[in-house]
């Protein structure tokens, strides 16, 4: 493991996070399709082929991001680093986009009827969304330190 300045570590983080979260918004709302997005928790070859779908261009859009980003700003990140962040975001974002994990947080937080709730805001969507970026953080981290 390379060992760099405290600040130089701390801003690869910030940034990292930051382009993580971008690429997270572009490959969870823009990049996914609607056959995706509806048959990725179901069951069988669909539900597999939908979530392999969105798994690859959910990660591909933010390997262009973190590229970019990395590239106009000289961030110092290893191999390591990226290959251990992606393979948490691949597998957490795996298990979130079941659906079941989210739907048990929120029963176990005292939350069974935000887990229903659609209106004014669709409760199991906020809380998928929030759970993503806790990992994304994780991501941002294990990128940002190894």
């Amino acid at each position: 493991m390379i060992e760099y300045p405290l600040a130089a570590q701390q801003m690869t983080f910030v940034v990292t996070l930051l382009a993580l979260i971008v690429g997270h918004q572009l490959g969870d709302h823009v990049m996914q399709t609607d056959h995706q997005a509806a048959n990725k928790a179901g069951r069988g070859r669909a539900a597999i082929t939908a979530m392999l779908g969105h798994l690859t261009a959910y990660h591909a859009t933010i390997g262009i991001v973190l590229f970019v980003t990395a590239w106009a700003l000289h961030l110092q990140l290893t191999w390591l680093g990226v290959t251990a962040g992606f393979l948490f975001s691949i597998v957490t974002h795996a298990i979130l986009d079941r659906r079941a994990v989210v739907r048990l947080v929120l029963q176990h937080t005292g939350s069974r009827q935000f887990a229903d709730q659609t209106t004014p805001v669709c409760g199991m969507y906020v809380a998928d969304q929030s759970l993503h970026w806790a990992c994304l953080l994780v991501s941002a981290l294990l990128m940002a330190r190894l």
